[in-house]
């Protein structure tokens, strides 16, 4: 079994749209979309939810009243101002530390679990699919990334599937740390402006410091050729594969509109052809075919 994930290094780089294409090619596999704290992989793939499971991913204080003598000590040492004057807990302030619930002389606070949103086994056209949805302003994000991408391996185990294909969250952060760990490899969509160099160049940095196999496509490339070859020099320098390039096309928009994989909306489209090579390069890349060892046991 292998996983590959698709990172980019912010959101808006076309990491999902890609993703959904990758799922029209592949075969055998089941889909995961670790991108919890903005699932929209979702939006292209049409699921049809069969099974929906509570997260539980911390916990909120709660005043007992009957208990509680208003002595103030949790209001003193509670560094989120999150104790009302009126000792109530402000639902939203509240950290989840634990700080009061274990400074109360009366032990009139509840620390009970809190659920932080939902996780999603689902079916889909091109197979079944993994996802999850964090509630609003809740944390634990990282979390919830490490039980949707152990869900999509038990599940790829059971039914004996090849590929475990994986759209990751943005960024550098815990969720993508998250995303990652005892992956085959990355692939990391790039843009071609300054700020796509600098997102590539962190990604890639993230990977190495994991010993992770890294490759990157550059989308959109015939916006910036400078910075399309700034991207490509970076990655010759650091050993990051390129898998390929893909030029801008409309008809990308033009398929999320109707919710439709680019490859189903217009398989012939410049877009399409393009990553259809993207995707024979990955499959016979190294990067992708070579165990990987060294790997930080998952969060």
């Amino acid at each position: 079994m292998k996983e590959l994930v698709i990172l980019s290094g912010k959101g808006g780089t076309g990491k999902t749209t890609i993703t959904a294409a990758f799922a029209s090619l592949a075969k055998n596999m089941v889909m995961c979309d670790a991108d919890v704290d903005a699932a929209d992989l979702h939006l292209i793939l049409d699921p049809d939810f069969k099974q929906s499971t509570d997260f539980v991913g911390g916990h909120e204080a709660v005043i007992n009243p009957d208990m509680c003598t208003q002595c103030g000590r949790c209001i003193e040492v509670c560094k989120f101002d999150a104790v009302r004057d009126t000792f109530e807990i402000d639902s939203i302030a509240c950290e989840g530390c634990g700080v009061c619930v274990d400074l109360c002389p009366e032990q009139a606070i509840d620390f009970p679990e809190t659920i932080c949103g939902q996780w999603y086994i689902s079916g889909t056209r091109f197979g079944p699919m993994v996802h999850a949805r964090l509630g609003i302003a809740q944390e634990n994000s990282g979390k919830l990334v490490a039980l949707v991408r152990q869900e999509a391996k038990k599940m790829a185990t059971q039914n004996n599937l090849d590929l475990i294909l994986t759209d990751g969250p943005p960024g550098i952060g815990c969720p993508v740390i998250a995303a990652i760990g005892q992956a085959s490899a990355i692939l990391i969509i790039a843009e071609p402006t300054v700020s796509g160099f600098h997102d590539m160049e962190r990604v890639g940095e993230l990977a190495r410091h994991f010993n992770i196999p890294a490759m990157v496509c550059i989308n959109k490339y015939d916006l910036n050729p400078d910075q399309t070859k700034r991207i490509e020099d970076l990655a010759q320098k650091t050993h990051i594969a390129i898998a390929g390039k893909i030029s801008f096309d409309q008809t990308f928009t033009e398929s999320m509109i109707q919710a439709k994989t680019i490859f189903e909306y217009d398989k012939n489209s410049q877009a399409s052809i393009e990553i259809q090579k993207v995707w024979d390069t990955i499959v016979s890349l190294p990067e992708f075919n070579t165990p990987v060892n060294n790997i930080m046991q998952h969060l």
